[in-house]
């Protein structure tokens, strides 16, 4: 596995990613870093792993409510058959969002699993 470091709110971090991962890691290191960044500069919370704990909670319920509309065109959709070319190209997209979305939590989860900590 490779390791590549990065910054999150000016913290280096060093993250196991696997082959071929590296993009998809380094966008959810942004979006980490942009809702940490956001709750900081909001001024409300200072501490460090109050505000990741706030961010994690905050993007989880973001792919929630994504997974959750995902979820419900994928029964709308087993309901009444695509019949066009773009329908079924509607719902093969909603799938793959769904395997990307699983795909990040597994790797995060291993790129935060290695020392027991958040942050």
């Amino acid at each position: 596995m490779k390791q590549i470091e990065v910054q999150i709110m000016g913290q280096s971090y060093l993250l196991g990613c696997p082959e071929g991962g590296e993009a998809q890691l380094r966008e959810a290191v942004e979006r980490v870093d942009t809702a940490m960044c956001r709750i900081r500069d909001a001024g409300k919370v200072r501490a460090r792993d109050r505000i990741a704990v706030l961010a994690s909670l905050n993007l989880a319920f973001d792919l929630g409510i994504q997974l959750a509309t995902t979820a419900e065109a994928a029964a709308a959709a087993a309901v009444a058959p695509p019949e066009t070319p773009q329908a079924v190209a509607q719902l093969a997209d909603t799938t793959a969002d769904e395997a990307r979305a699983a795909d990040l939590i597994r790797r995060l989860d291993q790129a935060l699993a290695g020392d027991g900590h958040l942050l």
